[in-house]
């Protein structure tokens, strides 16, 4: 079996060791050695290290003290958790379609959906790409709305040279499958420097210091063996960012003449680092997206439906006042034909060869 993702910490034993032998287990010196490495990577001056993606997004939205009622404009083509995340926050959801081409949030989608009680804009950075930030920013400032980037699969991105997680809030996941991962964490960056001491305190059960209280804080702490896991990976980002762009590169070249299958593309201005390689399996094709992707199972091609449906549209959701749904028929198009195949660092040319191959033979091609 070629697996969609492997998994891959060797490198971090020693500084794992390192962090067992200190008797620091709990947040303390790896924690914030990763956090200033994770910075440099955002291009910003804060990293603050939490216990997973999901818990990034919470905070940063809890930070900026919203009222019942508040809106964040989100996509509704991600993970649940970015949905998750506005409601435990006490927010409202809205949506805005999406692009085929980055599979992000439409900027001309967004203003449609801005309203009184609009204040926050949530870019979902998916797939390892950014959103067009060139739109959606001048967008946010147009509207008086703070951007919190939802940046969980987009470590290393950039646009115009611009690091995701660097135009508002940034949130990332390292989660065990991500590109550089801690097995469960996650990390908030930022240029505000009072966020960024507030985020500091939320996290630590509000305390500034030992049993001096400033808010009702959270317990959102990530641990120094969880960091121990993540500084060498993050050291070796750029050659595992390269070997991801090689492997994409590899798949386009050998499946873009395919009928009725549409590979990924890159932008102009953005650096993809390959979170998930996807391509749309289209109503001109020998076979659906479902067939596509059992048939690759019965080849041992590991592949993955990212995501199945739109993230409203689902019972839990549907009659829910704080969940908002719009009419998004690109988003809703792209969940019926989007498939992911295998990118990861670890694939040999070989595994290459064969997935190019096995897709081929599906379609007949």
């Amino acid at each position: 079996m070629i697996p969609i993702t492997v998994v891959d910490v060797q490198d971090a034993e020693p500084l794992v060791l390192e962090v067992l032998r200190s008797g620091v287990i709990a947040q303390g010196p790896m924690v914030k050695r990763f956090e200033e490495a994770f910075a440099k990577v955002a291009g910003v001056p804060h990293a603050i290290a939490v216990n997973n993606g999901t818990t990034a997004l919470v905070a940063s939205i809890q930070a900026l003290d919203l009222k019942p009622g508040d809106e964040v404009i989100t996509s509704p083509f991600t993970f649940v958790a970015t949905l998750n995340a506005i409601l435990e926050a006490g927010a409202t959801a809205r949506f805005a379609d999406i692009r085929t081409d980055d599979f992000c949030i439409d900027a001309d989608a967004v203003s449609a959906q801005v309203t009184d009680r609009t204040k926050v804009l949530m870019p979902v950075h998916l797939y390892g790409q950014t959103a067009d930030m060139g739109k959606l920013v001048p967008l946010a400032e147009q509207h008086g709305l703070t951007i919190v980037e939802d940046s969980a699969q987009a470590v290393g991105a950039t646009f115009e040279g611009k690091a995701a997680g660097s135009f508002g809030i940034g949130c990332f996941s390292l989660y065990a499958t991500k590109n550089i991962t801690t097995a469960e964490g996650g990390m908030i960056t930022t240029s505000d420097d009072a966020l960024a001491d507030k985020l500091r305190v939320m996290r630590n059960q509000g305390m500034r210091a030992r049993y001096q209280y400033e808010m009702a804080g959270h317990n959102y702490r990530l641990t120094d063996l969880h960091a121990a896991l993540g500084i060498p990976q993050l050291e070796n980002l750029p050659t595992l960012t390269a070997a991801r762009q090689r492997n994409a590169d590899v798949l386009s070249k050998g499946l873009a003449d395919i009928t009725g299958l549409t590979v990924p593309g890159v932008l102009p201005g953005r650096e993809h680092v390959w979170h998930q390689y996807t391509v749309l399996v289209g109503e001109d094709a020998a076979v659906t997206r479902d067939e596509l992707s059992a048939k690759l199972n019965e080849k041992g091609i590991g592949n993955g439906i990212y995501y199945p449906k739109l993230v409203f549209d689902y019972d839990c959701y549907r009659d829910r006042a704080d969940v908002i749904a719009s009419d998004v028929p690109v988003a809703k198009k792209v969940a019926e034909q989007a498939l992911s195949l295998p990118v990861h660092p670890k694939l040999t040319d070989a595994e290459l060869e064969t997935i190019v191959a096995s897709v081929r033979e599906v379609f007949g091609a």
